[in-house]
């Protein structure tokens, strides 16, 4: 039976080495706790590495066995792989790219090679494991390769990535000098999930302008197979904090604490050491609003927690550093007998305590520089049982996407962001209440079970729409078949596209003429069949690219025919009004004017406008423009609008190749019949087939075809075939 494999770099507990041997810690984490109700049913496992470094074959032998019976398995990293793949790659590379933190970047390629061994590693311990049929879904940014390691190795397997940090521009993304590996890394998946849409239209932009990859409506075009890339917000136990906060021990803590800084109002913040939270420039705001509001001293303070991480990294130590010397400033400037401004503390707290410090707070000040989600500020929310208090959140983090009713703030603006603490110091508690119920009532409805269900209900969906394109892929018992039908049949009839089925595109299309191989191709085939190539191009360069050869051909989607058998050369199949070209020509040359790489190419019955050679996301940007301008126009005009590879054509609907297909067989009876094709002008020849026709189309897009393929090349060796 099909089993779900979770994959991370960490495990769900911690590996601490006490009185000579090693000893589990459950972690409490939001996604442990989410995908619990994954791992631990069936024969489901969780593979990663367990927080510490085991040389002893005997002890790691020990710690296989324990863990098996936690449901998980463990990946083992030497110290080397830590300091390299961990700290190095993942966390001074990756890390500051995709948090906009370039100045601590570090392109290291002895970290980089250690970074793919690591993922090999992973890789290796998931096949030991894996069946080809089961789920696998690993996560986040230290395993960017993964999925397509997997990929290779078990290419039927359902393989999913979701990225818990946020994704960068495609300006930052290509400044790592590995970056097309690691995209190719991630769309090995057939999911791929982000926090927010920003991060998920980043990533797709990425992908586009560095793998060349094209997608639309957030489906990638790979060869084989699309790939689905969507936003997830990623939610909380609610009920869990929900519950703490309401416990008897939780009051019990809150009592003491309010004993102890007494009536002073609270303001909370809750960080990992990270460059990426901006704790200095917070403790800044802090320390201009006790100067700038003498009369708040005494009645506020600050409790900073910051949860230890990294700290052996240079430019962590000097941020805990600058972090000490700063709290230490503000308290000896304002610090009395009894109020303390900043209570700092340098540690994690028990769940229970950390529940109480959400409940007595009346300000979550969660102002991150960068944060692809942030959950402390929903915790904040999930706990706010009385649903007093106030959340400053920072525009920067993920979650501010869904808490629009928290004081928004930009973290870069100090000045902003100490009036938003003014602000919610004297905020009306109706007012209060109405902003924490609203927020409430979100996350509670979009927990993190919610989450997880979303998410795999969405790969259910992805695996059946890949299905549907698969069951079509044309496999070598339906070749055997043509083969056999084409070599029985008396008069067979063959209709090729040309770009994109019989050769690749070419950023010039004037340099996409046939090769050596293809015109041999056609050469042989015209001896066997009738052969016709049936293309969007225009007559004369089709005339002249296939001169010589014994085939009929139909350019410019219809317009002209050339029969092989006929003296006359080519004959204008559909009478043209060329008037309307020159209102619509005006329009394309504008957006030409606009758009650098772009140009119009006009055929005796239609306009087209090229953008191969646009900048990747300026073309698409361009094209949608001038498609919605077009559509608008072509209905006075009663024109058709079609969007082809990397161009957009304009012409009268009731040409196109299917009618000119149509005629090309009238009177003559087929008992073999081909057609082949790549884009949706290639579509209107397959619905004009007859019921018993063979039509592929080349690529995986949805299609009235009977077959996919996957690229011309493909298409060249099922011709030869058929040759034989």
């Amino acid at each position: 039976m099909a089993k779900t494999i979770i994959v991370s770099n960490r495990l769900p507990i911690s590996l601490r080495h006490r009185n000579g041997r090693f000893e589990f810690k459950p972690s409490a984490g939001g996604l442990a706790t989410g995908l619990g109700s994954i791992y631990k049913s069936g024969e489901n496992i969780w593979i990663g590495w367990p927080g510490n470094t085991v040389e002893d074959p005997e002890q790691r032998a020990e710690i296989i066995l324990e863990l098996h019976e936690l449901k998980m398995a463990p990946v083992f990293l030497t110290k080397k792989d830590v300091e390299e793949f961990y700290e190095g790659f993942s966390n001074e590379t990756l890390w500051p790219a995709f948090h906009y933190f370039t100045q601590y970047m570090v392109y290291n390629a002895k970290h980089w090679e250690a970074y793919k061994r690591v993922n090999q590693l992973f890789c290796e311990a998931i096949l030991k494991k894996a069946d080809p049929d089961d789920t696998i879904w690993v996560h986040d940014y230290q395993l960017l390769l993964l999925p397509k390691l997997l990929r290779d190795e078990l290419p039927n397997a359902t393989i999913a990535f979701f990225q818990h940090i946020p994704f960068p521009s495609y300006e930052i993304i290509r400044m790592i000098p590995w970056r097309k590996e690691l995209l190719e890394g991630i769309c090995g998946s057939d999911l791929i999930g982000f926090h927010t849409y920003d991060d998920m239209r980043h990533f797709l932009s990425a992908v586009g302008r560095i793998t060349g990859l094209s997608s639309e409506s957030g489906y990638i075009q790979a060869e084989n197979r699309i790939i689905n890339v969507d936003s997830f917000p990623m939610g909380i136990d609610y009920g869990k904090f929900e519950k703490q906060a309401k416990s008897r021990k939780t009051q019990n803590i809150v009592k003491k604490f309010r004993t102890q800084v007494g009536d002073s109002k609270l303001i909370l913040t809750i960080d990992r050491l990270d460059y990426s939270k901006g704790i200095p420039q917070r403790i800044h705001v802090f320390h201009e609003l006790l100067k700038n509001h003498k009369e708040l001293h005494g009645k506020i303070s600050m409790i900073m927690i910051v949860v230890p991480s990294r700290d052996k990294v240079q430019s962590y130590k000097e941020l805990r550093e600058e972090i000490d010397l700063l709290v230490g400033r503000v308290n000896a400037e304002y610090s009395t007998l009894n109020w303390v401004p900043i209570h700092y503390f340098y540690r994690g707290f028990p769940f229970d305590e950390l529940s109480a410090f959400y409940s007595m707070s009346d300000i979550a000040l969660v102002t991150p520089l960068r944060d692809g989600m942030n959950l402390v500020c929903k915790e904040y929310v999930a706990s706010k049982t009385d649903q007093s208090g106030v959340l400053i959140l920072s525009e920067m983090a993920g979650a501010s996407k869904e808490l629009q009713e928290a004081v928004l703030v930009n973290p870069n603006d100090q000045k902003s962001v100490m009036d938003a603490i003014y602000q919610s110091l004297t905020m009306k508690p109706e007012e209060q209440k109405a902003r924490m119920v609203s927020m409430q009532y979100n996350l509670k409805k979009y927990d993190i079970f919610q989450w997880v269900k979303v998410f795999t209900d969405r790969l259910d969906h992805v695996k059946n729409k890949q299905a549907e394109l698969i069951s079509k892929e044309i496999d070598n018992k339906v070749v055997r078949e043509m083969e056999q039908k084409f070599k029985s049949a008396k008069n067979p009839v063959l209709f090729l596209d040309y770009d994109g089925t019989l050769t690749g595109f070419k950023a010039n299309p004037e340099e996409a003429l046939p090769d050596a191989e293809l015109k041999s191709i056609i050469k042989g085939l015209s001896t066997k069949a009738q052969v016709v190539i049936i293309s969007g191009r225009d007559k004369d360069t089709l005339g002249k690219w296939f001169k010589g050869q014994s085939i009929d051909m139909i350019a410019e989607h219809g317009v002209w025919v050339k029969r092989k058998a006929s003296k006359d050369g080519w004959q204008l199949y559909a009478e043209v009004d060329d008037s309307w070209k020159s209102d619509i020509r005006e329009i394309m040359e504008y957006y030409v004017l606009r758009t650098p790489g772009a140009f119009i190419e006009e055929k005796h019955h239609s306009l087209v406008w090229h953008y191969r050679k646009v900048q990747t996301g300026l073309g698409d940007l361009r094209m949608r423009e001038l498609f919605s301008h077009l559509k608008y126009m072509a209905r006075g005009h009663n024109l058709q609008v079609l969007e082809g590879n990397m161009v957009l054509e304009i012409k009268r609907p009731d040409i196109n190749k299917g009618r000119a297909a149509v005629a090309m067989m009238k009177g003559n009876e087929y008992d073999f019949v081909l057609a082949i094709g790549d884009d949706w002008t290639d579509e209107d020849t397959f619905k004009a087939m007859p019921k018993s026709a063979y039509s592929i189309r080349v690529g995986y897009a949805f299609t009235q075809a009977n077959y996919n393929i996957k690229s011309f090349r493909e298409v060249r060796e099922l011709l030869k075939k058929l040759m034989e």
